[in-house]
């Protein structure tokens, strides 16, 4: 079995071609699901890291849900700051199509690793609006309630977490020592798009291995995570 992660597919719903901003988002979508048919099988799990849809309602978006079900593996979905789709996290689960998930405030276990997450937020600095940190405070409340929910399903077994927004940065820690303290092995991130990709933080830090997971980023490739 194999793990694969790719954020901000940003699907269509019929309103929004992503070519809107530049040549290279052309038939991004084709181009994704070529190699995901190519690499990933039916055994495999793919961790899809938030902004799926541009759609505006759960009814708008179930085209490009289907759309991601049909590819082959398991795959785990996440919210992002686009899918204004997302809403009760009840009727998303209804909604799904056999073999896709969505994580909200808990975890699952497959083929003994855990997998959590939560959506993040931009990381406060001291000119920050206050709203941003609430919801920032609350987000890691959410990722925390997350990663409690895995260890009770398992104590030992290792924990993937998904987040939409970079968990930290070179100046700001972020969520890390959140991660941290649950024994995080792997955090997969997208939200970042263009020349800011090329800054986000990769690689071990404090035992967490960081990757920037936004698809324009892998040149609309999967990111094969294990083995």
């Amino acid at each position: 079995m194999a793990v694969f992660a790719i954020a901000d597919l940003h699907l269509p719903a019929r309103v929004k071609p992503m070519d809107v901003f530049g040549e290279h988002w052309k038939n991004h979508f084709e181009r994704i699901q070529a190699d995901w048919r190519a690499r990933v099988a039916a055994s495999d799990v793919v961790l899809l890291p938030g902004d799926l849809s541009w759609a505006m309602k759960l009814e708008e978006a179930l085209e490009d849900l289907h759309s991601i079900a049909a590819l082959p593996g398991t795959k785990l979905l996440l919210r992002g700051n686009h899918d204004y789709w997302w809403s009760s996290i009840g009727r998303v689960r209804r909604a799904l199509p056999e073999g896709t998930y969505a994580l909200q405030n808990d975890s699952i276990l497959l083929n003994g690793r855990l997998y959590a997450g939560s959506r993040g937020w931009i990381i406060p600095t001291e000119e920050s609006d206050p709203d941003d940190v609430r919801i920032y405070n609350r987000e890691r409340m959410r990722l925390e309630m997350s990663l409690k929910n895995a260890r009770a399903k398992d104590a030992d077994a290792p924990i993937t977490v998904m987040l939409h927004y970079p968990p930290l940065t070179e100046d700001q820690p972020g969520f890390s020592d959140i991660l941290e303290a649950y024994g995080v092995e792997d955090c997969v991130y997208g939200h970042l798009h263009g020349a800011s990709i090329y800054g986000a933080v990769r690689g071990e830090r404090r035992g967490v291995r960081y990757h920037q997971v936004s698809c324009d980023g892998l040149d609309f490739k999967m990111y094969l995570l294990y083995p």
